[in-house]
């Protein structure tokens, strides 16, 4: 692992991993690119989508291509969000404690990954913290303004432990032993990443990126003929810069962050990344997270992770299990960044103007 102070010299063309927009989609591509590239873009899961791709000889008309993408979104968004009363996981949450409820495969699929991240994190990561979360004041509709007290934040740790599920994934059934409540708005979108990448392959589409609410995967080579160019924020809450400028073929990507989502309360900063072990906000000093991945399902739930863990406890777990890891975290001096042995090959991305 490395730790160094933070380079502000990086050229501003490169794609924003936290905020992607169809503009900087186009700006991938440049110009005299060499193969025409074919840009979808709609909405999803309170936020935005979009997928560039060079078609191959057999892939269907962008139109056809675009319906296929969205049905698929759909399909996640009717399994596992918790804004709709008549999805998957909101008919979950109201099951009777103790009974079996079956689960789709797609729903078994992001289950299994958080419960597997949530024991390698020893915690830190818990699809069940929503009770928390709620408290907080960050659930959906609710702007976080005011600080618990420490009895209801006692009485909501209560229903919140992925100990409390029973997942029996021969069968494809779950359940609960406690009342307890699955939120799975930190791994959704990286699911849904997925899940669309794999609707391209099955076009033959081998070269693309998708995008769902900032967390990419991308595959073969840009428009350009080269690698997918993606920029990592700089951790600041009222202006967008570029903080690390990477090059990726055939990855996923995924940052979490304590700095656009929080509220303050006497000078005090309040993140909506709360710690499900002790029922509050981190307060270390870890503001970013960025995680490479083969997939951006484990991309997207291990920034999560990895950000209530704070920066030492995530480096080494990062070393431990090969992850491919970027820190920033805020000192007196600015912004410190650290990266894992795994990130470094990522380093050497060339400087490019736009």
């Amino acid at each position: 692992m490395s730790v160094h102070p933070q380079s502000a010299s990086h050229p501003s063309g490169w794609l924003f991993g936290i905020a992607l927009h169809l503009c900087l989609a186009l700006a991938l591509v440049g110009c005299g690119r060499e193969q025409q590239a074919v840009e979808l873009a709609g909405s999803t899961m309170g936020t935005t989508w979009h997928v560039t791709y060079v078609p191959s000889q057999t892939s269907r008309n962008p139109e056809q291509v675009q319906q296929t993408l969205e049905a698929l979104l759909e399909d996640v968004n009717a399994s596992m969000s918790t804004w709709r009363p008549d999805s998957e996981i909101s008919r979950f949450n109201r099951s009777p404690v103790g009974a079996w409820f079956p689960v789709s495969p797609d729903f078994a699929r992001v289950l299994a990954v958080a419960l597997a991240i949530g024991d390698a994190s020893d915690g830190a990561y818990d699809v069940t913290v929503g009770p928390l979360v709620s408290l907080w004041g960050f659930g959906p509709g609710q702007p976080g303004i005011t600080v618990p007290e420490e009895g209801a934040i006692d009485a909501a740790l209560q229903q919140v432990g992925q100990g409390h599920l029973e997942f029996d994934s021969a069968n494809s059934r779950l359940r609960r032993t406690q009342p307890v409540e699955l939120d799975f708005s930190s791994i959704a979108k990286g699911y849904a990443v997925d899940v669309l990448a794999q609707a391209l392959q099955s076009e033959q589409i081998g070269h693309y990126l998708v995008e769902v609410g900032g967390e990419m995967r991308v595959a073969g080579n840009s428009p350009r003929g080269d690698a997918w160019r993606v920029a990592i924020e700089q951790p600041h809450s009222g202006e967008r810069a570029v903080a690390l400028a990477v090059a990726l073929t055939d990855k996923a990507i995924a940052t979490s962050g304590d700095y656009r989502n929080f509220f303050e309360v006497d000078g005090k900063r309040f993140s909506h990344s709360i710690d499900p072990r002790t029922g509050y906000p981190i307060a270390h000093d870890l503001v970013s997270v960025t995680v490479i991945a083969d997939d951006c399902t484990s991309a997207d739930a291990w920034a999560t992770a990895l950000t209530v863990m704070g920066a030492d406890a995530a480096l080494a777990l990062a070393e431990r299990r090969q992850l491919a890891v970027y820190l920033m975290r805020r000192s007196e001096d600015g912004i410190v960044t650290a990266y894992s042995s795994a990130f470094q090959p990522w380093l050497a991305a060339p400087e490019f103007s736009q």
